[in-house]
């Protein structure tokens, strides 16, 4: 089709394709390609610093490729080794009970302990996977699952634990994360669970004791709090069901000056990246939506001589850029989508029919997501801080 001298295609054999651009005159003519059936993009996230993962859930093995990682890194290979722990299955009773020992394999971009800045190749290879698990939905959808809309959009799926729609993909940047991390080495990246259902924490995070954080199974900083948190998912296991919670993210030691305005504000990449995270349903920042509710007279955060603020409603991110002040914010997962009780839902043919989850799944994926949520942070404030370099003053 030719139209005002573009012309559009929709083909299906690429081989033929380029042949005729070829004895095209393209300076005279756009050339638009549409193909049949969709690539999956989206798998690359960063700028500068940039993370991109690949794998299934039940594939071989799941991994990514860091580039832009500065060269002459010393890198702790426990560390990596210890988020990745923090993340992986079965590693207590209110987890899913996969049994995956998640140990992470560096293929390039590192030598003697150091970085070398070249391309970093990982790999985590998948061992305790249990596909029959998930034949019974080959031709059904799961209620809140992604089976049908990657269905309708690729034109096949792989079923098999949800394939690349899987939160078994955050181990991947996990393993970046802890990486940013540790070029990130002043910066301090905390999170932890402070609710699950209607349970909440509500003491603010300078009242908590991190170091509680790695001593339960919640990851909840009250131990008190933790243990009703972990009876009660406990409890919604029992029942089949699963319930949802809340990450609080505190970011500490941030020099000034990280973000920049209009599009690339700092909360905007904060919110991106947790966004992308499987079941996250909603983020929030400094006074967040509570904000909304109060006068300016009693919100603004007032300066003190030194360029401090006497308060921090504004969760350390003023105009889209970093004040030096701690950054701190939310994330709110949805429920599990997977329950062990039957479901209405519909097949391929859109005939109604009754499903129940099979299968080793999560309860609450609060627990294992904080890792997650600090791999993201991390990833983020190293794109920004690798921005920063390039900017002359």
């Amino acid at each position: 089709i030719v139209l005002k001298n573009t012309i559009y295609f929709y083909l299906t054999n690429i081989d033929k394709c380029l042949q005729f651009l070829l004895s095209l005159n393209k300076s005279k003519l756009s050339i638009y390609i549409c193909l049949n059936n969709y690539i999956m993009s989206g798998n690359k996230f960063g700028s500068l610093f940039q993370l991109t993962t690949f794998g299934e859930s039940h594939g071989e093995a799941i991994g990514g490729i860091i580039e832009g990682c500065p060269s002459g890194i010393a890198l702790d290979m426990k560390a990596i080794q210890l988020d990745l722990n923090r993340r992986k299955p079965g590693q207590s009773a209110i987890v899913t009970q996969r049994k995956e020992p998640d140990e992470v394999k560096f293929l390039s971009g590192i030598f003697e302990g150091k970085t070398t800045g070249v391309p970093i190749g990982f790999a985590i290879f998948n061992t305790n996977q249990k596909s029959r698990d998930y034949d019974h939905i080959k031709d059904q959808y799961r209620p809140s699952h992604a089976d049908k809309v990657y269905d309708e959009k690729y034109g096949f799926r792989d079923y098999r634990g949800g394939g690349r729609s899987s939160a078994r993909e955050t181990a991947s940047r996990v393993v970046a994360g802890a990486i940013a991390k540790q070029f990130l080495r002043n910066i301090k990246f905390t999170a932890y669970v402070s609710s699950v259902g209607k349970i909440n924490l509500d003491k603010p995070y300078q009242e908590l004791d991190f170091s509680y954080i790695e001593k339960n199974p919640v990851r909840c900083a009250d131990p008190e709090k933790a243990a009703v948190m972990e009876s009660y998912i406990k409890q919604i296991r029992k029942e089949g069901d699963t319930v949802g919670g809340i990450i609080t993210c505190v970011i500490q030691n941030i020099p000034l000056g990280l973000g920049e305005p209009v599009f690339n504000k700092l909360h905007a990449e904060l919110g991106k990246a947790m966004l992308s995270i499987n079941a996250v349903k909603g983020f929030e920042y400094g006074s967040g939506f509570e904000g909304s509710k109060t006068k300016g007279s009693l919100h603004n955060d007032l300066y003190n001589a030194d360029g401090t603020t006497q308060t921090n409603r504004s969760g350390g991110i003023q105009g889209g850029i970093s004040n030096g002040m701690d950054i701190y914010f939310n994330v709110a997962f949805k429920p599990v989508a997977t329950i062990m009780q039957s479901q209405k839902t519909i097949n391929k043919k859109g005939e109604a029919v009754d499903m129940q989850g099979k299968g080793r799944h999560d309860p609450c994926v609060v627990p294992r997501a904080v890792p997650i949520v600090e791999a993201m942070s991390a990833l983020v404030l190293a794109d920004f801080t690798l921005l920063n370099r390039t900017i002359k003053k």
